[in-house]
């Protein structure tokens, strides 16, 4: 066999447009939301008057909707989840996290609907479009809570520090507003402690959902990719050292292919690891036998361990080849992406490479 792999079904260039895609998406929501309410309130300062807060609302809800596209795009061309155009349109249906990628469709729905409105404005009348730009308020917390809990970066420091500076503007956005608003001061006040406990809530969910282990079985994941990464699970001494911040080391190892259940079949790797870091290393793939030879992953799972480190377990996230990248994270949150250059013998199952990682 010497090719691992003759079908990519999605590469590490594509992963990586999804993810940043999605994020980028929702900090340009929190900017053009914030802008929104700061024109309600009749903010403006001597470098930035009222109209141009306006336009700048525009023109960051638009960039929004071309970054939405991308998202939805490379999402949908990434066969590594069973993801496909309707998901992406008709809510809670898809197989993969159909409830937390339900909300993205909603998300994504309103957000169109309120770009739509906003361009028909002079057609439809400003007490109709007045009346559906409110849905911009529900757009934003349902955008924010399908990114914790479809992402696969929930528990991440960048991620997590970003979640806190878009939530932080978006309430200190609508404390301005509340305080600026016309009305009875009790309303005012209810308004703003119904905001502080919806905060307060969202902050509970995460710490029990997306930010503790165990939340892709949770969050609705394929069983056949959990399985996978389940049977991938080493024996290894768990322990509490992190790994090193970088590190490259050589693989040696053995490669076995069986048949499985519905004529899938499973390609497993298991070796050690040698020169810059000791360890082991097991990576497990399941997927649809190709007739030219090699296998079109449908599953995957990997689990790796230094000498002294806990147990890192994951999937795999790009594959083209005999090159692929891993994702993994430790029992404490810890997240390591590794990059591997396979080699197979061409007279046996002798397995053969390098391993690159980099903690995250």
């Amino acid at each position: 066999m010497t090719a691992l792999l003759a079908a990519t079904g999605s590469g590490k260039t594509m992963w990586y447009l999804t993810r940043g895609s999605g994020v980028v998406t929702l900090l340009l929501l929190t900017a053009s939301l914030c802008l929104g309410i700061a024109g309600t309130a009749g903010l403006r300062t001597r470098w930035l008057p009222r109209f141009s807060i306006a336009d700048l609302h525009r023109n960051l809800t638009l960039l929004a909707v071309a970054f939405l596209g991308i998202h939805v795009a490379t999402t949908v061309a990434d066969s590594y989840t069973p993801i496909g155009w309707k998901d992406v349109v008709i809510p809670f249906l898809s197989p993969y996290r159909p409830f937390w990628l339900g909300l993205g469709a909603i998300a994504g729905d309103l957000l169109l609907a309120l770009v739509i409105t906003s361009l028909l404005r002079l057609r439809i009348g400003f007490r109709a479009w007045r009346f559906t730009h409110w849905l911009a308020y529900a757009c934003w917390p349902i955008a924010f809570a399908h990114a914790l809990g479809t992402g696969s970066d929930p528990r991440a420091g960048w991620l997590q520090a970003l979640a806190a500076v878009s939530l932080g503007a978006v309430l200190a956005a609508v404390s301005v507003r509340l305080v600026t608003a016309e009305g009875e001061r009790t309303r005012r006040v209810i308004l703003g402690g119904a905001a502080a406990a919806v905060a307060l809530l969202g902050w509970a969910w995460y710490r029990g959902g997306p930010g503790a282990p165990g939340w892709a079985a949770r969050a609705g994941t394929p069983t056949s990719l959990l399985h996978s990464t389940t049977t991938a699970t080493a024996t290894v001494t768990h322990a509490a050292n992190a790994l090193p911040t970088t590190f490259v080391a050589r693989l040696n190892g053995r490669l076995t292919q069986t048949s499985a259940a519905n004529g899938l079949v499973d390609v497993r790797v298991d070796g050690a690891l040698a020169g810059g870091l000791s360890g082991r290393l097991r990576l497990v793939l399941q997927g649809v036998p190709l007739d030219g030879g090699g296998v079109r992953m449908t599953g995957s799972g990997v689990s790796f361990a230094a000498r002294g480190t806990s147990v890192y377990q994951g999937q795999i996230v790009a594959l083209e080849g005999n090159q692929l990248a891993a994702r993994l994270s430790d029992p404490s949150g810890r997240t390591v992406e590794l990059s591997l250059d396979l080699h197979v013998s061409p007279t046996s199952n002798a397995l053969t490479g390098t391993v690159r990682g980099s903690m995250v």
